[in-house]
């Protein structure tokens, strides 16, 4: 009989492991009326990556990568990715998409080291990357990040997410309908397929790609 044997973790590795265990289930509050702890990213990356649900998903590869290392941990990597999905059904997590309604009101006054993102004709009178936009024409305020024309790179990645966790955990959790940002009347039912059914028919349905700030589609 052979048996598949499993090279351990490093000691970085653990460290990374116990780092991101603690972040994950200290608890916190990303609701509107909350604020998540400050040791979930919002700085790094500006002006597109710098807010918080870009410090999820990128919390999310290593949980995958250790849980095909060391599976008999898999409990461990799937509390980590199960709160990582949490979180990203919340108010923070869509957070631009919730308070940038139409032209950036700063647009006249970026600095110099946005030229390259933004057309030359156009500096001064264009929305830098990272502003989504929410309520532009012809699209109009579209409050729910997932069902919205925009917003790619929030269902993108929360799909990926949430493939993530049941990647690791072999748990259905999070088909069954969930409610995401849970802000008064801005409370919207999903689940994981209708995420990803919602997405694949947006991408059906333009041949040049889906949004993700609104008038912004990135050919990655």
């Amino acid at each position: 009989m052979t048996v598949r044997t499993h090279d351990a973790l490093d000691r970085r590795s653990l460290g990374w492991l116990r780092y991101l265990h603690r972040k994950a289930t200290t608890p916190d509050n990303w609701s509107r009326d909350g604020h998540p702890h400050p040791h979930w990213d919002n700085v790094s990356g500006p002006p597109m990556t710098s807010f918080h649900r870009f410090d999820l998903i990128d919390s999310a590869y290593a949980m995958a990568l250790m849980s095909d290392r060391t599976p008999a941990w898999s409990e461990v990597y799937a509390r980590v990715l199960d709160e990582l999905v949490e979180r990203h059904t919340s108010w923070w997590a869509a957070e631009d998409w919730m308070t940038q309604f139409g032209p950036d009101p700063e647009r006249s006054s970026y600095p110099d080291k946005y030229r390259p993102l933004i057309p030359e004709a156009l500096w001064g009178d264009y929305d830098v990357p990272g502003w989504t936009a929410n309520g532009i024409e012809p699209y109009g305020v579209q409050m729910d990040p997932v069902a919205a024309d925009g917003m790619l790179f929030f269902k993108g990645f929360f799909g990926l997410l949430l493939g993530l966790h049941r990647y690791v955990s072999n748990d259905p959790k999070w088909n069954s309908p969930f409610e995401m940002i849970r802000d008064g009347e801005h409370a919207y039912t999903w689940t994981h397929s209708g995420v990803m059914s919602h997405l694949a028919e947006q991408w059906h349905g333009r041949q040049m790609g889906c949004h993700c700030e609104n008038t912004k589609i990135w050919p990655y």
